[in-house]
């Protein structure tokens, strides 16, 4: 199993994530691949869905933000497209399998590979030794990490949904942040990253010739007397509720 060990429990603790090298299996990893493959393969987008994904907030507002495609995905599975991967018809300039950023954002309730990754017994085990009791499943999300380009998180501010639903506006704003306090942290095949929802983080762009694809899911702990907001730009539907983690 996969528990973590007490002075892997206090690093998390500590510093607010936690490097695992080797979590998954090579097999596993294949079998991802291979699947998000496939997926790709059978895409079929059209050109008024084919939103180009930003985490720059004006461009975020203007693009997924505004767009029904976007603000409708959490219980379904769909495909964010890089910038400046199509023309002004909307068709693509470069081969489909190369202009995807990321594919969410429920990969772990509709498909069975992601699924069984997500609900692993060793994917449980290490969220019990966290001591979270009733975790659900948020959302999840293939993220390709295309050469050349990049993003950055953090939670000074928050994408938030308009009361009609219909559009998103941020809560807060995003500080200038000195590079110097980030800390890098190489990750390799098989390594699962433990990232605590307060911890600010960021990717830098990717310079080398291939994708940095990497499988992610938020889990959020919903023991009682646990809320939602209902500001979240992602709701739980009636055809998806967050799913429980321990199945």
């Amino acid at each position: 199993m996969a528990c973590l060990s007490p002075s892997q429990l206090k690093k998390f603790q500590e510093d607010g994530f936690l490097l695992l090298e080797g979590f998954l299996t090579a097999d596993e990893c294949e079998a991802m691949q291979q699947r998000i493959g496939e997926i790709v393969a059978e895409m079929d987008v059209p050109l008024h869905c084919r939103t180009e994904f930003s985490t720059q907030e004006d461009e975020q507002l203007r693009t997924q933000g505004n767009t029904d495609y976007f603000l409708s995905s959490g219980d379904k599975v769909r495909f964010f497209f890089e910038k400046g991967v199509f023309n002004k018809k909307g068709n693509f300039l470069v081969p489909p399998e190369k202009s995807i950023n990321k594919i969410g954002h429920a990969l772990h309730a509709h498909d069975p590979v992601f699924r069984s990754v997500t609900h692993s017994p060793k994917v449980q085990a290490l969220v019990r030794s966290l001591g979270l009791q009733l975790p659900v499943v948020v959302q999840s999300m293939y993220i390709f990490k295309q050469p050349h380009f990049g993003g950055e998180g953090g939670v000074s501010r928050r994408m938030i949904r308009a009361p009609e639903g219909s559009a998103t506006s941020f809560l807060g704003s995003e500080p200038a942040w000195d590079n110097k306090l980030f800390v890098p942290l190489p990750v390799r095949r098989g390594g699962l990253v433990l990232i605590h929802g307060e911890v600010v983080h960021k990717s830098e762009q990717n310079l080398s010739d291939r994708s940095r694809q990497a499988y992610t899911f938020h889990l959020m702990e919903a023991a009682a007397g646990t809320v939602w907001s209902p500001e979240n730009w992602l709701q739980p539907t009636t055809e998806l509720p967050f799913p429980p983690l321990y199945i």
